[in-house]
């Protein structure tokens, strides 16, 4: 088993849905923006619908773990983290997450917010962070 080190003075932001997570890192007061974008997207859903309802559920289930995977990785190198956008997709990934004892150090918070422009994501993490 590895054990994951990470700087609590590191903060992540991550504007997510289903499709794909803006990560934010905030560091001296600037932000800088990684894509992570899930594989399941609306032309492989339909594709899927066409062939089998069944199928296309274990796909979905499949490719939406291995999106919340991704995320994850990226989250156990910070020491504070807020998830948040439109979605039950952040509440999902927080469940996932306190699930697991490798994130238990990390702070990790949910916040419901409207879809938003990049600057307005930025915005909202920076103002996350500066006010906490």
């Amino acid at each position: 088993m590895t054990t994951t080190t990470h700087n609590s003075n590191n903060k992540l932001g991550i504007w997510m849905d289903h499709s794909a997570a803006h990560l934010i890192e905030f560091t001296n007061g600037s932000a800088v923006t990684k894509t992570i974008a899930s594989k399941f997207t609306t032309d492989v859903k339909k594709l899927s619908l066409n062939k089998n309802e069944n199928l296309m559920h274990n796909k979905e289930q499949h490719q939406q773990a291995e999106y919340y995977n991704k995320i994850g990785e990226e989250i156990r190198n910070y020491g504070e983290v807020i998830l948040f956008g439109p979605t039950n997709a952040k509440v999902e990934l927080f469940n996932i997450l306190k699930a697991n004892h490798n994130f238990e150090k990390i702070k990790i918070e949910t916040q419901q917010t409207d879809k938003m422009t990049e600057n307005q994501q930025h915005a909202f993490v920076k103002d996350y962070f500066t006010t906490s």
